[in-house]
């Protein structure tokens, strides 16, 4: 089994959240890099909460910024659904049409 990527975050009250990362990447169109993760929480329909934010790979910094267009959230929406399906195609029996 693969070893899980994760990584810990402490909020403004000094509780502290670890959060498995679930893809990265570079979007040629916004020039920037992102990363998507969860804390395996769930909302009120079931469903996983999954997070995104503008990260610096190779940098100094740690530091992960919030996602600030539309454009930019339809880029990972994209990426997510595109994913999503994969995974449903493979829960079926991978199947090919």
């Amino acid at each position: 089994m693969a070893e899980r990527n994760q990584f810990t975050l402490v909020d403004e009250t000094g509780k502290e959240t670890t959060y498995d990362v679930l893809f990265t990447f570079d979007s040629e169109e916004t020039n920037k890099s992102y990363i998507v993760y969860t804390d395996n929480s769930t909302d009120g329909d079931g469903n996983i909460q999954v997070f995104a934010s503008i990260y610096y790979p190779g940098s100094d910094t740690s530091r992960l910024d919030p996602i600030e267009t539309e454009k930019e959230w339809q880029v990972i929406e994209t990426i997510l659904n595109t994913i999503q399906e994969e995974v449903k195609k493979e829960a079926a029996g991978g199947t090919e049409e």
